[in-house]
C-alpha cells in the first residue's frame, strides 16, 4: 500500500505528518511513501531529504493511506479515492460536522487524538506528545513577554529576585512547563486535583500546593483528571486567590479533551496580579481557564497583565513537533501492520484500533465503546466497599479474606514453633536463630510498606546482602556433606542472579538521567 503525506491545508500550520526519519521506518514496514512537494518546508525538511530516505515526491491524494496532522478539508475529501484511509487529529468529539462528512463517503477515518490512555498505547498518544511541546513552549513565550530574569541574580548594580511561576494542572503539559521554568531558575509552584502527582512535581524542583479537600481523586476512566465537585472548586478558588497575586507568571493547563475548559482564574485574580505579569492559557482553544483569554491572541488586561491565548504552541517548534507526531504515526502503523508487509489491518478486537476508528468503509463507528484505563480507580462495591473486596467476598469466590482470628492463630503457632526450635537447638545456634527471626519480621514490614513502583530500585541496592550470601555459599561448598554442598551451590546461583540483575537494573536507572 502507498502512504501519502500532503502539505497541511490549515492556515498557519507548520507541522508535517512525516519526517525523513519516520519515512524510513514506514518503508521498513513494507509501505511506499509519497510526499507532496514542499510538505516539510516549514518544518525544515527538504524534498531532497525525503527522497534520500526512500520517499517519492508526487500527489499524496492518490495513495491508499493519507497521513495528516489536521483534519482534511472538504475539497481534499472530494478528491480522495474510494476506500482511502485517512489518519490524523480529527477531533471527532468536537467536530460532528466532519464526522458526518466522513460517513457520507466510502472512506475509513482514524482519529489519532482518540488513542485511549492505556499503557501499551502511550507510544501513540499524540495528545501527550503535543502537550509536552506546548508546556515547554509556554514557558518560552512567557519568558519572552516577562520583563525580567527568571533566575535570581546578585550583581554590582543590585539584587534581582527569581521569578515566581504557578502551573495550574500537573499533567504532561504542566510537568513540561515545571521542568522548563525550573531549569531557567524560577521558583515554581503547581496544583493538581490528583495527589499522586505531588512526587512528580517535587522531582522536577517544584513545590506542590495541595487543595485541602477530601474530594481529591486519581485519574478518571479516560486517564485525565476528572471534573471536581463544588467543594473542591471552592477551596481551589480560595487557594488561587491567595497565591496568584504573588506570582509573576501563571500557566494554566486544565483541560479534558472534548469538553469546555474549566474557568479557574477569575477577573478579580487577574486584577490582583502585578503589572507586567504574564498568563499563558494552554486551554484557550476550548474556552480557556482564565477570564479574558482570547483564543489565538495576546491580550492586555486593564492592570497591565499580559494574557497569551495562543493555540499553536506545538507548531512554534515545528521540527520537533513533526518528529514526535510522525513517530506516533509510525508506532500506530506498527500496530496496524501485523505482517510488516505494507498491508493495513484494522482489527476491532484490538481496543486501540477500535477506539480511534471514526468511520470504517463509510460506516459510522463513532463513538467507540468506553475503555477502562489502568489509571482509573476501581469502582466501589456495594455499601462503599472496594470492588476487589466485594469480589473476594462474593459467593463462589475461591479466595476468601483472612480473618483476624485465623491470622493471630497462625502467628501464635509460628511463635510456638520458633520457641520449640530454640529449646532443642545447640546454644551456639540460638543467637543466629534470633537474628534470623528478627530479620524476617523487620524485613516483612519494611518491604511490605514500600510502594510497588519502588521495588525495582530496591532490588538494585540489595547487592551487598546478596554478596554476603554468595561469599558464604562459596565458603561452604565441598567442605561438608553433599546436602550442604547442594544447598550452597543453590545459594550461589540465586545470589549471582540477584547481583547481576541488580547491576543491570541500576545501569538502566542511571541511564534515565544521562543526557544523550
Amino acid at each position: 500500500m502507498k502512504i501519502g503525506i500532503p502539505t497541511e491545508g490549515r492556515s498557519g500550520e507548520t507541522r508535517v505528518a512525516a519526517t525523513p526519519n519516520t519515512v524510513g521506518q514506514l518503508i521498513k514496514l513494507g509501505y511506499e511513501v509519497v510526499v507532496q512537494a514542499g510538505a516539510g518546508a516549514q518544518s525544515s525538511f527538504t524534498d531532497e531529504a525525503y527522497e534520500a530516505a526512500g520517499a517519492s515526491i508526487g500527489d499524496p491524494l492518490d495513495a491508499e493511506v493519507l497521513m495528516m496532522v489536521n483534519a482534511p478539508t472538504l475539497e481534499e475529501l472530494d478528491r480522495l479515492k474510494p476506500h482511502t484511509t485517512v489518519i490524523g487529529m480529527l477531533s471527532p468529539a468536537l467536530d460532528p460536522e466532519l464526522v458526518a462528512e466522513l460517513a457520507k463517503r466510502p472512506l475509513t477515518a482514524l482519529a489519532l487524538d482518540a488513542v485511549p490512555r492505556i499503557s501499551r498505547a502511550q507510544s501513540m498518544d499524540v495528545l501527550s506528545s503535543m502537550a509536552n511541546i506546548a508546556g515547554y513552549r509556554a514557558v518560552v513565550e512567557a519568558a519572552h513577554e516577562f520583563g525580567s530574569f527568571f533566575t535570581g541574580q546578585v550583581t554590582a548594580a543590585g539584587k534581582v529576585p527569581p521569578a515566581k511561576v504557578l502551573v495550574v494542572g500537573a499533567g504532561v503539559a504542566g510537568l513540561a512547563a515545571i521542568g522548563a521554568a525550573g531549569s531557567l531558575g524560577a521558583i515554581v509552584y503547581a496544583t493538581d486535583p490528583r495527589p499522586e502527582v505531588a512526587d512528580q512535581v517535587k522531582s522536577l524542583g517544584g513545590e506542590y500546593l495541595k487543595v485541602q479537600s477530601g474530594e481529591e481523586e486519581q485519574a478518571s476512566a479516560t486517564g485525565y483528571a476528572r471534573e471536581m465537585g463544588e467543594d473542591y472548586n471552592r477551596l481551589a478558588a480560595e487557594l488561587y486567590a491567595r497565591t496568584v497575586p504573588d506570582m509573576d507568571i501563571v500557566i494554566t493547563t486544565a483541560l479534558i479533551p472534548g469538553r469546555p475548559a474549566p474557568r479557574l482564574i477569575t477577573e478579580e485574580m487577574v486584577a490582583s496580579m502585578k503589572p507586567g505579569s504574564v498568563i499563558v492559557d494552554l486551554a484557550a482553544a476550548n474556552g480557556g481557564n482564565v477570564a479574558g483569554t482570547v483564543a489565538g491572541e495576546r491580550t492586555l488586561s486593564a492592570n497591565g497583565v499580559r494574557i497569551l491565548g495562543y493555540t499553536d504552541l506545538p507548531g512554534r517548534l515545528p521540527t520537533q513537533a513533526s518528529q514526535l507526531y510522525g513517530q506516533n504515526l509510525v508506532n500506530l502503523m506498527k500496530l496496524l501492520t501485523p505482517g510488516k508487509d505494507g498491508q493495513l489491518v484494522i482489527d476491532f478486537d484490538d481496543v486501540v484500533a477500535r477506539s480511534i476508528c471514526v468511520v470504517r468503509d463509510g460506516e459510522l463507528t463513532w463513538p467507540p465503546p468506553p475503555v477502562q484505563v489502568s489509571a482509573a480507580p476501581a469502582a466501589p462495591g456495594a455499601g462503599g466497599a472496594p470492588a476487589g473486596a466485594a469480589a473476594a467476598a462474593a459467593p463462589g469466590s475461591t479466595k476468601q479474606p483472612t480473618s483476624a482470628a485465623r491470622r493471630y492463630t497462625l502467628t501464635a503457632l509460628a511463635a510456638l514453633a520458633f520457641f520449640v526450635l530454640v529449646a532443642i537447638a545447640p546454644s551456639a545456634l540460638v543467637p543466629h536463630l534470633t537474628v534470623f527471626a528478627l530479620a524476617i519480621v523487620i524485613g516483612y514490614y519494611v518491604i511490605g510498606n514500600v510502594h510497588h513502583a519502588l521495588h525495582t530500585p530496591l532490588l538494585s541496592v540489595t547487592n551487598a546482602i546478596s554478596g554476603i550470601i554468595l561469599v558464604g555459599g562459596i565458603e561452604e561448598v565441598g567442605h561438608y556433606s553433599t546436602v550442604v554442598t547442594i544447598i550452597s551451590a543453590f545459594a550461589i546461583l540465586l545470589a549471582s542472579i540477584n547481583i547481576f540483575g541488580g547491576f543491570s537494573v541500576t545501569r538502566r536507572m542511571l541511564s534515565m538521567f544521562i543526557r544523550s
